[in-house]
């Protein structure tokens, strides 16, 4: 059973429901439920990511709905146990680092479910971030730790969790080289936004920290002052796009920033793959950039995914307009970054698009020796 919620927790199950779904056409004896939260409820973050990628129909949606933290976590817990007790599997994947990861690790390990942490031992070291503690506590709950790169090895070996741990390559590799081609064949959102034959960027904001308005209103600055050089597109999540009210920004942005809604995955992939740069606080859209050799400045002081860093592939700008203006030039003067060279190193990195596989093979290596 898959518990996921959140937009980049459908991304990483569709590799390995692929996967599983290829088996049982060849004979395998494998059952396959998802089980969805609610966590992201508005159609343009859930339902049109199901159907794109093409994921099973969900065997039960929970319909937690937003809220603070205590909130939402409590909700998922109860409807949770209640399913997982009416339906126990025999094991249970949480992917990622929300409150679904949280609450769906915490449900089936207290059931003593064997249980899978997809994307584990990713670290910031800013305990400040809600995603930075949830990754935390997955971790030291689960039964197996799945982990994406060798710098996650060594963190979950450095807290005493390396017995528990296989690395087996990330997953968002394995998504984009699956959906490319179908992103560059079926997408026009480039040519919708205007875009097409020139250079431009990508920008993304999310994190609960940044949408804070003083946060806010910093990066917005900065991104307007990139716009007046490079045309800027920002899909609008929804708690970003319920922050501009607060800065006074939602409804006259600058010239050359283009404020859209939240876009599918296929043209989201598109847009990146055609971008000269990415601008995000989204850790799955640095991975995504790297692997698309896309010069990425990441608007926090700080990243889990470490490797785009050492790769040269990602610098640090925090939120402050003139470090955000001084990492885009840098890149403007490098030529926007070399991307076949940066692709190619994050296809070593990241497992050379194999992870479901091995995925899959874990958890039920896990589930034989549980039983």
């Amino acid at each position: 059973m898959s518990v996921v919620g959140a937009r980049p927790q459908f991304v990483k199950l569709a590799p390995i429901a692929r996967v599983i779904a290829t088996r049982r056409a060849g004979g395998q004896e494998l059952e396959h439920l998802v089980v969805h939260t609610g966590q992201h409820y508005d159609a343009a973050m859930s339902d049109v990511f199901f159907g794109e990628l093409e994921l099973p129909e969900p065997a039960a949606n929970l319909g937690v709905g937003s809220g603070s933290h205590a909130q939402q976590t409590a909700r998922m817990l109860t409807a949770l146990e209640g399913f997982l007790i009416a339906q126990p599997p025999d094991a249970v994947i949480v992917y990622g680092d929300t409150n679904s990861t949280l609450a769906g690790a915490l449900v089936a390990t207290k059931l003593r479910l064997p249980t899978a942490h997809v994307e584990a031992g990713l670290r910031s070291f800013h305990r400040r971030m809600p995603e930075e503690l949830n990754r935390l506590a997955v971790d030291h709950l689960c039964d197996l730790l799945l982990a994406p790169t060798q710098a996650a090895v060594a963190n979950l070996e450095h807290e005493g969790l390396g017995e528990r741990t296989a690395l087996v390559g990330d997953v968002m590799l394995d998504a984009v080289l699956h959906n490319l081609e179908l992103a560059r064949g079926r997408s026009r959102i480039v040519d919708d936004l205007g875009l097409g034959g020139r250079d431009f960027a990508v920008a993304t904001i999310h994190r609960a920290s940044n949408t804070e308005p003083e946060a806010l209103a910093l990066l917005l600055a900065g991104l307007e002052q990139v716009a007046q050089q490079l045309p800027v597109v920002l899909p609008m999540h929804p708690r970003t796009r319920a922050a501009l009210h607060g800065v006074g920004m939602d409804r006259h942005p600058a010239a050359g920033l283009q404020m859209v809604e939240p876009l599918p995955y296929l043209d989201m992939l598109r847009l990146v793959d055609g971008a000269a740069l990415v601008l995000t606080d989204s850790g799955g859209l640095q991975k995504e950039a790297f692997i698309l050799g896309r010069p990425c400045v990441t608007l926090r002081d700080e990243t889990e995914w470490v490797e785009t860093l050492e790769a040269g592939a990602n610098v640090l700008a925090g939120t402050h307009p003139d470090r955000i203006c001084a990492a885009v030039e840098a890149w403007r003067k490098r030529g926007w970054g070399r991307a076949d060279a940066l692709g190619s190193k994050a296809r070593t990195l990241y497992g050379e698009g194999t992870a479901a596989e091995r995925i899959v093979d874990e958890v039920l290596a896990m589930r034989e020796l549980g039983s």
